[in-house]
């Protein structure tokens, strides 16, 4: 694991945290955390405390980042109905890479290279306490809270899946 630190997409997400004042500090897992599930297990926490950040794309080709709980899927009916179009495309790996700057499986929710047209926030997060997201790497996380996420990413909060 050694030299994950040191990457570019977690070097920003780094970047991100600070210069957002966050207070969680960046943790390197020796298993993937690619999945909520994998992140969860690999922590030793509930799978819905993971922030998992979600890329879609918008009718008019512009990304959202819904930010879910690793506890359900996201319902892309509802989401398009709650940024009202007609409905949402999962973004391929190069579309996520070329807005966000991170790879799937390490999208942090902070640090974007391109601003997404909407964020949105999973209401389900702020059943917790602590609750972890990716930091720009399948082995990176750091741990923040439901009110810190809102803040510093100015997401609207919803429900998104059940």
């Amino acid at each position: 694991m050694e030299g994950i630190l040191e990457k570019s997409a977690v070097k920003r997400a780094q970047s991100a945290i600070s210069e957002l004042g966050m207070k969680g500090e960046i943790k390197i897992l020796s298993e993937s955390a690619r999945t909520a599930l994998d992140a969860a297990t690999a922590l030793g926490v509930e799978v819905g405390q993971i922030a998992s950040s979600l890329v879609f794309k918008l009718p008019s080709g512009e990304p959202i980042l819904v930010i879910t709980s690793g506890r359900h899927r996201v319902d892309t009916g509802l989401v398009a109905r709650l940024v009202e179009v007609t409905s949402l495309s999962r973004a391929d790996a190069d579309f996520v890479k070329e807005f966000s700057g991170y790879s799937v499986g390490g999208v942090a929710p902070i640090g974007w290279i391109n601003r997404a047209k909407e964020i949105i926030i999973d209401k389900a997060l702020s059943d917790y306490e602590v609750v972890w997201a990716a930091a720009g790497h399948p082995h990176a996380v750091f741990p923040t809270s439901f009110s810190e996420l809102q803040k510093v990413t100015l997401g609207r909060v919803e429900v998104v899946g059940d």
